[in-house]
């Protein structure tokens, strides 16, 4: 990505949806949406591997029945 800070999954996210916003109001030229269309590729990307981290670390942290650390996908969270 070539950022000197990696942002955080709330700050990837939240400039996502404002890319997405003003890709949606129109008016651009094609050289500007082209360039919100790859920022957004971007930082979809980038949320993604925050959320794939997560889940990782969720998987390492669930005991299983004897103490043991299984992979088990954690699904109690849903989406707000």
């Amino acid at each position: 990505m070539g950022e000197e800070k990696r942002l955080s999954f709330e700050e990837a996210f939240s400039e996502l949806e404002a890319t997405v916003r003003r890709l949606e109001e129109g008016g651009l030229t094609l050289e500007e949406s082209l360039a919100l269309y790859e920022r957004g590729m971007e930082l979809a990307e980038l949320c993604a591997e925050h959320l794939d981290q997560a889940e990782l670390r969720v998987r390492q942290l669930l005991p299983a029945p004897g103490g043991d650390i299984t992979a088990e996908p954690f699904e109690g969270w849903q989406k707000v």
